[in-house]
């Protein structure tokens, strides 16, 4: 019997690495439905950067991976809305942003409603970011050639 019934988590999603299909998984592990909220495009700038795949792209591809029960468009960062539109009762997020200000008055916001609050272990060594890096470093000696 898996621990919660049903779970969520969000994510840009923009090139698709093991980090995030770890993430997905683990998440499955322990809720039997598991929704996942994509960012759109426009909401993608709070990273400060713009998403390399599209937002419908990007929306198939996780609702590709087995561990995904739902897609929902995530729409702006307000977790609690999320929550009234798809109730859950334990949302999913990377341990790296644990102990955060954000985070930690989530925790206690999603408290008061009976939801919990899970950590998942971050993928070290992979990162859309260093997949970004990586990328601008390709194309800066096929520029210099």
């Amino acid at each position: 019997m898996k621990k919660y019934k049903i779970g969520y988590t969000t994510g840009v999603y923009d090139m698709f690495h093991i980090g995030h299909l770890n993430l997905l998984k683990k998440a499955k592990e322990q809720c039997e439905y598991l929704i996942v909220g994509v960012t759109i495009d426009e909401l993608v700038s709070y990273k400060n950067k713009e998403a390399i795949i599209p937002f419908e792209e990007r929306m198939e591809i996780v609702s590709q991976i087995s561990y995904v029960d739902q897609v929902v468009p995530q729409k702006n960062m307000n977790k609690m809305e999320a929550y009234e539109a798809h109730p859950f009762d334990v949302m999913f997020v990377g341990s790296d942003w644990q102990g955060s200000d954000t985070w930690n008055q989530l925790e206690q916001t999603f408290a008061e409603v009976g939801v919990d609050i899970h950590y998942l272990p971050y993928t070290s060594g992979t990162s859309s970011t260093a997949l970004r890096s990586a990328l601008q470093r390709i194309n800066s000696k096929e520029t210099v050639k």
